[in-house]
This record gives structure tokens, C-alpha cells and sequence, in this order.
């Protein structure tokens, strides 16, 4: 399975809970994740989708450390059985 087929599951699934996941991108700003999820009642999270297997480059975990340092949900995804309990957790913080 390629990320492209897991990044489609995971908006899909987030459009089904009435939210919107938005492709970020942030220039000049290399390394943050791939998407936003934006859950109704104003809960977000930032999500890094990855092929199965694969981990974030040093670059990305250093920015998923500075978010999660600020106070935000950091997520990395590689396969489409994880998208479920992401999304509850962030619907349920």
C-alpha cells in the first residue's frame, strides 16, 4: 500500500465525522506533517502519513517534537488500520 491510498482513507474518514483534513504545507518551513484534522467542537491534529513501515526523516520528528512542545497533537500514520483510533483520540480530547 502506498501513503497516497492511506492519505485518501484518512480524509475520507475525517469528511464522514463532519470534519475537513486539510493538506498542509508550510514554506520555508521544511519537515511538518503531512495533514491537519480539523474534527467538529475545535479539535485538530496534526497527522504525517507514511508508506507501511517507513518512519519520519530526523527533519519531521524534530518538528513533530517542537509541536507537541507547544502543546498540539502530533500523529504519524503508516497504515490504514491506525486511522480509526487516531481519530477517536483526537475527537476525544
Amino acid at each position: 500500500m502506498q501513503e497516497k491510498s492511506i492519505e485518501k482513507e484518512l480524509v475520507s474518514a475525517v469528511e464522514a465525522m463532519g470534519g475537513i483534513a486539510l493538506k498542509f504545507t508550510s514554506p520555508g518551513f521544511d519537515g511538518m506533517p503531512d495533514r491537519l484534522a480539523l474534527l467538529p467542537g475545535g479539535r485538530m491534529g496534526f497527522v504525517e502519513l507514511k508508506a507501511p513501515g517507513q518512519k519520519p526523516r530526523a527533519l519531521q520528528e524534530a518538528r513533530h517534537r517542537l509541536l507537541r512542545r507547544l502543546g498540539f497533537k502530533v500523529y504519524v500514520i503508516d497504515g490504514i488500520e491506525q486511522i480509526d483510533s487516531i481519530l477517536e483520540e483526537i475527537d476525544h480530547e
